[in-house]
């Protein structure tokens, strides 16, 4: 694949995603319908809209009442799904469900949701939903900041389809890459991902093929994962996987940690272990996500 074309990718989809943060608001007109509201001087309020005018909402909630919002400092207007109610309690959307640490699960963005992911400062990548059912993103390791001449460059679309609603999930798509300043950089892999249960509580089982240049595997990579949420601001994330290193021996990448999240922003911290010829050690992994763009209301 083109490495400069993965490179344009990259820079479009991050523009896009950041101006898709900012687009208008659409908000909705039936009273029966629960939405988060969020303000310029972050708070966020959640209950029913009872009224508005060319200046103001009024919402109806459970703690404060009926309250009148200016328009002027509202930032955004979400519906609140009824999965996001668990127990009485209003819970964080979670945009950052659709993968665990690195690895991706059947489900996609919805239309309109995107978000920023960096881990351990080098790696970066934008993911946006096109719609309910198309997710693309793209990603760089900006070595050329550091007097780098090979910096790799990535895309990653992915075609979610919904089995059964919130059950169910497959996920077909692939990670695409190419390494800029080097003739034959391109690698990646095609992959399957079926999940079971919601966005946040969810075991995801995968199947790859992965590629440099014109060789394909021979055999695929085998992915076991899942997570947890636990509260309103914690999630219990595993990843894992399995190699065969074509010597009759297997190869594993098994994983365990915690997802920190928050109304716009999620921290990833856990433990990577890999295993072969008997040999086990950790390797530390901590990302950040910040949510950009607005799921549509409809």
């Amino acid at each position: 694949m083109n490495q400069h074309f993965l490179f344009r990718t990259f820079l479009l989809l991050a523009c896009f995603a950041l101006t898709g943060s900012a687009a208008a608001q659409t908000i909705p007109q039936d009273s029966s319908v629960q939405v988060s509201i969020t303000t310029t001087d972050g708070n966020e309020y959640v209950g029913y809209i009872v009224d508005q005018t060319p200046e103001h909402i009024s919402l109806k909630t459970e703690t404060l009442g009926t309250i009148n919002i200016p328009k002027k400092i509202i930032k955004t207007v979400q519906t609140v799904r009824k999965e996001q109610i668990v127990d009485g309690e209003y819970w964080y959307d979670n945009p950052y469900g659709t993968r665990y640490f690195f690895g991706p699960n059947g489900y996609g963005l919805r239309k309109g949701e995107g978000y920023y992911q960096n881990a351990w400062i080098f790696f970066n990548q934008f993911s946006y939903g096109i719609t309910d059912n198309f997710t693309i993103g793209a990603g760089i390791v900006p070595l050329f900041l550091f007097s780098g001449t090979s910096t790799p460059v990535w895309i990653t679309p992915k075609i979610s389809v919904p089995l059964s609603k919130d059950k169910i999930n497959l996920g077909v798509g692939g990670l695409f890459a190419a390494v800029l300043g080097e003739d034959d950089g391109s690698f990646g892999v095609a992959y399957g991902q079926l999940t079971f249960g919601p966005r946040d509580r969810n075991l995801n089982l995968g199947l790859g093929y992965g590629y440099a240049g014109d060789d394909w595997a021979s055999t695929p990579t085998v992915s076991v994962s899942g997570m947890y949420r636990t509260s309103k601001k914690l999630a219990l994330m595993t990843e894992n996987y399995i190699f065969d290193t074509g010597d009759e021996d297997l190869f594993y990448l098994l994983s365990f940690g915690m997802r920190f999240i928050g109304r716009r922003t999620a921290i990833d911290a856990g433990l990577f272990f890999p295993t072969a010829d008997g040999d086990f050690f950790a390797v530390p992994w901590l990302g950040l996500n910040v949510a950009l763009g607005n799921p549509s209301n409809d």
